[in-house]
């Protein structure tokens, strides 16, 4: 409890950060923007070492986690100063840092790791310290944060901002970086040993999917989200076909919007999640598909996080109007939307929450009539 209550109240001292580099001309041209950046990010690692150095964390992603905090705190204000609630800290940063956070989908994503990210880094580093599991929380994080910054850089780099980009953009390396490390070592992690009935395990490995109505539903939703995820990819992609100009004209115009990042969001959707979306499929036609616990966890972060910046964004009032989605077809569109995000977690939740279809058929331990499967 205590750790997660100094990191919290530590990472508001980012506003004094901010309001100091608001205010100092010398902290306002671009590079020194980066160098200052940069240097306050090793700042706050040191300072989180050194307090923490009599109660080492097991897991270096402790660091991870309580210097991202900080990093929120950034971006809730730069989101917030954006959308005109607040003023006074980001006007350097508007006009020769990142200029594209002024973007709507930079805004949304804002608001998502300065609320969303902040709290699951204090819930993890509240689990760390009291030695609970939380493998499962940490893969939906690294889904959702590697997400976010793969469809936030290459959307600069390919958008109408690729013009605009200053030393300051680099600063966003670690938070690419260091997600794709702590992915691989959450995936590396033992999983936490699941007590069940070998009975159980065994009965529900014997049904067919017919007998299994809620993985049957789940298959049938896997299907269709698959087809909108490559009706999307391929209407991005500017296929001359009628049923994709049609789509984008009539229900998403947004995937057109210059700035890129919707475009980029749909191809790493149909290049990377449409294949994982096929996995599932298997996965739950084919019992003992272990990988399952993990990988719907992990998407399932990163699609409910690009539909909140593809949904926000499409919305947003920074969004042309040409953009937004027609009056007449938005509440087919929304709740097409709350489909795609909120499908995936209620696989992750059925996955992690009755895992027994999905175990390995090796016992590894026995107690009773209960074994540990792996």
């Amino acid at each position: 409890m205590v750790q997660e209550i100094c990191v919290f109240f530590f990472s508001f001292t980012a506003l004094g950060v901010l309001h100091v580099m608001n205010t100092v001309p010398a902290f306002q041209e671009p590079t020194a923007i980066m160098q200052t950046g940069f240097g306050v990010l090793l700042i706050v690692f040191i300072l989180i070492y050194l307090a923490s150095r009599y109660n080492p964390p097991k897991d270096p992603l402790f660091y991870v986690f309580a210097v991202f905090s900080f990093t929120c705190v950034i971006d809730i204000v730069s989101a917030l100063e954006h959308d005109g609630y607040i003023s006074g800290f980001m006007d350097f940063y508007r006009k020769v840092g990142e200029p594209y956070l002024g973007s709507a989908y930079a805004i949304m994503m804002c608001y998502w790791d300065g609320i969303v990210h902040f709290i699951m880094y204090l819930v993890l580093i509240r689990r760390m310290s009291g030695r609970k599991p939380y493998r499962n929380l940490g893969l939906f994080w690294a889904g959702s944060l590697l997400a976010n910054m793969v469809v936030f850089l290459l959307g600069i780099i390919v958008g109408k901002y690729g013009s605009e980009i200053y030393p300051a953009f680099w600063i966003n390396m670690p938070f690419l970086l260091l997600p794709i490390w702590g992915a691989v070592r959450l995936f590396q992690k033992p999983r936490e040993l699941l007590v069940v009935a070998a009975s159980k395990a065994e009965r529900e490995q014997k049904k067919v999917l017919i007998w299994r109505p809620l993985d049957l539903i789940l298959v049938i939703y896997l299907l269709g989200i698959m087809v909108l995820t490559l009706l999307r990819g391929l209407a991005v992609l500017d296929c001359p076909v009628e049923v994709f100009t049609s789509y984008v004209n009539e229900y998403e115009p947004y995937l057109k919007d210059p700035a890129g990042f919707p475009k980029v969001m749909m191809l790493v959707l149909l290049f990377h999640a449409l294949p994982l979306l096929g996995a599932f499929v298997y996965g739950l036609i084919t019992p003992g598909c272990t990988w399952m616990l993990d990988w719907t966890m992990y998407v399932a972060g990163a699609i409910v996080q690009t539909q909140w910046c593809h949904v926000g964004a499409s919305l947003h009032p920074r969004t042309a109007e040409a953009l937004h989605t027609p009056e007449s077809t938005l509440l087919p569109v929304l709740l097409l939307n709350l489909l795609y995000a909120l499908g995936p977690l209620l696989l992750a939740l059925r996955c992690t929450g009755d895992p027994a279809y999905f175990l390995s058929t090796a016992p590894v331990g026995q107690h009773n009539n209960e074994k540990k499967w792996s």
